[in-house]
């Protein structure tokens, strides 16, 4: 007879690969409807020594709590943004997340959307279909993309993979982080200062209070009516109303947008716009990259039961982690 398999929580869907190779290691519960979690809490709660969370479902802290055992959360994406982490971190819960194995998925997403909206790509696409280059004739120009100023506004593993890209398009760089790093591009302390300059800005900032609405209507008119916004972070780095009003006004030129405020609502203004291209959060959603990720997040798990640690912790636990691993 074997032992008993430590108990996970899983929030969010999964594919069925993720929660076959979980099921190998753990009895997985899947966290019930409202009127049922009391119950669950009350007869379950207890034993929960891991958490998974798939997506932007979150961890809130009124979940945490409820679970008084709770160990280690491993977070399907590399944003966390929707987990307590101050919560976690006080309790000593390692939380894990899952880096570097979507960067090009992402990076290739932020550069396909810049292309997209420039060249018109979805609007363009609907006009032959509706029939109307054979009625209509040519459409108007739209704006190329060589030798394009390009603003970056965070330069982490994923920025820096836009960056990598950027050369074939004979762009200029720059970008915008907390502080300077040692990289050919050029560095802005102020983000506004930055969007006056660029001619193309592509949010890849984590998000989270510290980012919320980093980019206002103030870095918006600065990037101004040829400009294109592109945001492949979360949609709470964009204030969405000032957004929609400046793409109303003709105060920008257009946006490539894979992510949102409110998901999965998005303001309707946006779809009769020719210049906005529109994507489901979908940046990292290849096959492969989802794959890698679930590995990731499943790996992570089979770590901490094997040592207490995490292969890819958080920022704020890594020493807690590296703490663990004496």
């Amino acid at each position: 007879m074997t032992d008993a398999k430590p108990d996970l929580l899983l929030i969010g869907s999964a594919t069925p690969y993720m929660r076959d190779r979980m099921a190998e290691d753990f009895t997985v519960h899947g966290l019930p409807s409202e009127a049922e979690r009391e119950s669950f809490f009350a007869e379950v709660g207890p034993k929960i020594v891991a958490v998974t969370v798939y997506g932007g479902a979150g961890l809130p802290g009124d979940v945490m709590d409820r679970l008084p055992n709770l160990r280690v959360i491993s977070n399907y994406g590399v944003g966390y943004d929707a987990v307590d982490t101050p919560r976690a971190v006080a309790r000593g819960i390692l939380i894990s997340h899952t880096p570097d194995v979507l960067n090009d998925e992402v990076a290739n997403t932020a550069i396909l959307l810049w292309l997209a909206t420039s060249r018109k790509l979805a609007a363009y696409d609907a006009y032959v279909r509706a029939g109307r280059w054979a009625s209509e004739g040519n459409p108007a120009l739209t704006r190329g993309t060589q030798g394009r100023t390009v603003g970056i506004i965070g330069m982490g593993r994923i920025g820096q993979a836009i960056a990598a890209r950027l050369p074939v398009f004979g762009a200029r760089i720059l970008y915008h982080a907390r502080s300077a790093r040692d990289l050919p591009y050029e560095y802005f302390a102020d983000l506004t200062e930055m969007a006056r300059e660029s001619e193309v800005l592509i949010c890849i900032t984590p998000g989270g209070p510290a980012t919320r609405h980093l980019v206002n209507a103030e870095v918006i008119e600065a990037l101004g009516p040829e400009g294109i916004l592109v945001n492949v972070s979360r949609g709470t780095v964009v204030d969405e109303e000032a957004l929609v009003a400046a793409l109303q006004d003709g105060r920008l030129g257009g946006a490539g947008l894979d992510v949102f405020e409110n998901e999965p609502q998005v303001p309707e203004a946006l779809f009769a716009m020719e210049n906005v291209t529109l994507q489901p959060h979908i940046g990292s959603a290849s096959e492969e990259t989802r794959r890698a990720m679930g590995d990731l997040a499943c790996d992570n798990l089979v770590q901490f039961l094997k040592d207490g640690t995490v292969l890819t912790p958080v920022p704020e636990c890594r020493e807690m982690n590296a703490r663990a691993a004496g």
